[in-house]
């Protein structure tokens, strides 16, 4: 009977599977692929684990999938963090999908700063260029 359950658990995780890449391949932005390729993932290696364990009930093999899957689900939802996070940034995601833009306040405020910052150093490193020229009088030459 495990068998069984086992294979239909497979044949669950590979049409998961089937799914995230048929939605990578239809989805026209990375925003919405992202979403395809991890949900389907996540529930495909929890299906995966569950017809392990069924083949092998042990303690110790409990313990490795709980890990392995621990580990998946803590890692790819900050893995589709950030690459949706650079993808806004690089500006691959399509505005016109979005229903709510509710990072745009704080990208646009991030890169004022660093607008700013990048100005501050250019001044700091041409007024430092300036005091070391051997024409200004006190520079390293003239003492």
């Amino acid at each position: 009977m495990n068998e069984i359950v086992a294979g239909i658990l497979i044949l669950l995780s590979a049409f998961l599977s089937m799914a995230a890449g048929i939605g990578i391949v239809r989805f026209p932005d990375v925003l919405s692929r992202l979403h395809a390729s991890t949900k389907p993932q996540i529930l495909g290696v929890a299906a995966i684990c569950v017809a392990i364990w069924l083949l092998n009930p042990s303690w110790g093999v409990a313990s490795t999938l709980i890990l392995v899957l621990g580990f998946q689900m803590m890692t790819q939802p900050m893995t589709a963090h950030m690459i949706g996070r650079a993808a806004y940034r690089t500006e691959y995601v399509r505005a016109d999908l979005l229903i709510a833009d509710e990072i745009a306040d704080a990208v646009d405020a991030a890169s004022a700063a660093e607008a700013a910052d990048a100005a501050d150093a250019a001044e700091a490193a041409e007024a430092a260029a300036e005091s070391r020229s051997p024409d200004t009088p006190g520079g390293p030459a003239n003492s």
